[in-house]
């Protein structure tokens, strides 16, 4: 694993808003700090566990998304954001951390 970013959630705005309208989430870009973080604001009607939408997380890169995920308690299943990617949220110790897989070719 290699640690990519820390999320954190809020409700009110921040610089260099992305939005993301079929996430309906607004992020900031976690690669514009040398530290990874990444504010996140949810739409009212995210449809994601109040768990991610309110606690930060964090969140690591990973070989094999489906192995890593096996023996977790998975928040949000496998899905594609965006093009190359692919992600899930699990909890563990009551903390949301998300795993990320890009894939090539």
């Amino acid at each position: 694993m290699k640690f990519s970013h820390l999320g954190i959630p809020t409700t009110d705005r921040f610089q260099g808003e992305i939005y993301l309208p079929h996430l309906k989430m607004t992020v900031s870009d976690h690669e514009a700090n040398q530290f990874g973080i990444q504010w996140m604001r949810f739409d009212d009607d995210a449809p994601y566990p109040d768990l991610v939408k309110t606690v930060p997380h964090v969140a690591f890169e990973v070989d094999d998304l489906m192995k890593a995920i096996a023996t977790q308690k998975v928040l949000i299943e496998p899905n594609s954001p965006s093009p190359g990617l692919m992600v899930a949220f699990i909890e563990v110790d009551g903390a949301p951390v998300e795993l990320m897989q890009y894939c090539t070719g």
